[in-house]
């Protein structure tokens, strides 16, 4: 506990530099390029941990997928790198393996593995490129970690009947009500510093939206690791895991809230 805790104080004080006085350098965007590599690599390691070539190219691919979501505009639209790289894909797997079932397979884990990590976590560059993007960014974490936390410590303490077992023994319903609760109050209170353009009936059902889809993504990530029979995506992070162990619940409200953002907030 107390190596989780630390970790997580010094990533967040991190975050909050980075995010708040790191537009001008880009040194945003450059962050969550990296971590997007780091991501892949976990990813990959877990999919393929005795097969070095489809490692290497899934990596590979999901570094070109992420390119132009971190470098626009400097770079061609993201969809035209999606739809090059996924028929690049099939192609490669067509002919790349031993047995027509076990190409089909790889080829499944390895488009997953660059869509997941390598085109949807980058959408936090695009949010943090929108008009009012520190803002979204800010909002985004601070609705999405006080859920976590919220549902981390109050399943723990009452948490009795398991939400699904089958993917996460370890999350309760106790735990995905306090997190609901958390992050819509979360939001309320982010709001009024970061976004009070909006209404309070928007920012409720917003915030509830967005620890949905967190809570989704925690048990997408969660279904990963039980496939592959792995506790942790990886090591990196003390008390936490790995990238991917921290990143599972933040990628799709970043999907959700960029094209939200685009639509009713431009």
């Amino acid at each position: 506990m107390q190596a989780r805790v630390l970790t997580a104080l010094a990533g967040i004080s991190f975050l909050l530099i980075l995010i708040g006085f790191g537009r001008p350098w880009h040194l945003f965007s450059i962050f969550i390029f990296i971590v997007t590599v780091g991501a892949l690599c976990e990813y990959f390691f877990i999919a393929f941990p005795d097969r070095w070539k489809e490692r290497v190219l899934g990596i590979f691919f999901g570094v070109v997928i992420s390119l132009p979501m971190v470098l626009d505009p400097f770079l061609p639209e993201p969809g035209l790198f999606l739809a090059g790289v996924i028929v690049a894909a099939f192609s490669v797997y067509l002919f790349f393996g031993e047995g027509l079932e076990e190409r089909y397979q790889h080829l499944a884990c390895t488009v997953l593995g660059v869509v997941y990590i390598g085109y949807l976590f980058p959408h936090f560059a695009l949010i943090y490129r929108a008009p009012k993007g520190v803002e979204w960014v800010f909002f985004i974490l601070l609705v999405v970690m006080a859920g976590d936390t919220a549902g981390y410590f109050m399943g723990m303490a009452l948490g009795r009947r398991k939400l699904y077992p089958e993917v996460s023994p370890g999350k309760t319903i106790v735990g995905a009500v306090s997190s609901l609760v958390a992050s819509i109050l979360a939001g309320l209170l982010g709001a009024r510093f970061l976004l009070f353009h909006m209404s309070w009936l928007e920012v409720v059902l917003l915030s509830m939206i967005l620890s949905l889809l967190g809570q989704l993504g925690d048990l997408f990530e969660s279904w990963i690791k039980r496939v592959f029979s792995v506790k942790d995506s990886g090591r990196l992070l003390p008390g936490h895991g790995g990238l991917l162990d921290r990143l599972d619940s933040l990628i799709f409200p970043a999907v959700f809230t960029t094209y939200y953002v685009r639509l009713l907030h431009p």
